[in-house]
C-alpha cells in the first residue's frame, strides 16, 4: 500500500489484498477500521483460516455448506457464524470467488462510539469492550443478519475501511506479532493469529483443552 504521505488509501487495494493468500489479508487488516450500528473500532488481532482441504481448523476444510458458503466469496464478504449457543463471531471472507478463506476478526480498540458500546457492554472496561470476537460483536451489535453483507458497499449496515490516512501508520509499517491461532485443536500451532504490539485490546492467549469424559 504505497502513495504520498496523507494521501487517502483507497478501498480497491484493500479489497486486492483480501483476495491474495489468507495469511497476507489477516496481516493487512491490523490497523484497518470497522464501522456498525454506531461504532467504529480499530482492528489490533485477527485470525487467519484457510480453505477446503488446506486448514483442518477451518469450516470450509470439508467443502461449502450451508453454513459456511458465504466463505466461497468474492473477498470482502462479511461471514458471521454463531458459536457455543450464545455468541456471534465476525470473518472477513478472503481469497477469489470460489476458493474459501477468512479472517476471524479476534479484537479491536474502540474509535468513536464507545458510549454505545459501553451501554451494550455493562460493567466491562474500556480495553475489554472488544476484546475477543464475541465482545467485538456485542460492541457493533453485529448479529447472524449481518451474514454476507459486502463490507464495502456504500450501504452495508457494516463498513470495513483502511487507515484514512498513510500519516495513521499503514499495515506495512506496523509492529505485527504473530502466534498460534486460540481455542482450536486441528492445527492449534499453525502462527496464523496476528495482532499489533503493545494494544491493550488484544485478547490473552488460551491453547484449547481438551476434556476427557470421566470413565466409569
Amino acid at each position: 500500500m504505497g502513495g504520498d504521505p496523507g494521501r487517502a488509501l483507497s478501498t480497491d487495494a484493500l479489497r486486492l489484498l483480501l483476495a491474495g493468500p489468507v495469511e497476507e489479508a489477516a496481516r493487512g487488516l491490523l490497523g484497518c477500521t470497522l464501522t456498525a450500528n454506531g461504532v467504529t473500532l480499530r482492528l489490533t488481532e485477527v485470525e487467519a483460516y484457510d480453505g477446503t482441504g488446506r486448514d483442518a481448523a477451518s469450516h470450509a476444510h470439508r467443502g461449502r455448506t450451508a453454513r459456511n458458503a458465504v466463505m466461497f466469496g468474492p473477498p470482502g464478504l462479511a461471514y458471521v457464524y454463531f458459536t457455543y449457543g450464545m455468541h456471534w463471531c465476525l470473518n472477513v471472507v478472503c481469497r477469489e470467488e470460489g476458493i474459501a478463506s477468512a479472517v476471524l476478526l479476534r479484537a479491536g480498540s474502540i474509535v468513536d462510539g464507545i458510549a454505545l458500546a459501553r451501554a451494550r457492554r455493562p460493567g466491562s472496561t474500556d480495553r475489554d469492550l472488544a476484546r475477543g470476537p464475541a465482545r467485538l460483536t456485542q460492541a457493533l451489535a453485529i448479529t447472524g443478519a449481518d451474514n454476507g453483507v459486502d463490507l464495502f458497499s456504500d450501504d452495508s449496515p457494516v463498513r470495513l475501511s483502511p487507515p484514512a490516512t498513510l500519516d495513521e501508520t499503514p499495515a506495512a509499517e506496523l509492529v505485527i506479532h504473530s502466534g498460534p491461532r486460540v481455542g482450536v485443536a486441528a492445527e492449534a500451532e499453525r502462527p496464523w493469529r496476528f495482532w499489533l504490539a503493545g494494544e491493550p485490546s488484544v485478547s490473552a492467549y488460551r491453547p484449547r483443552v481438551l476434556r476427557r469424559r470421566p470413565t466409569a
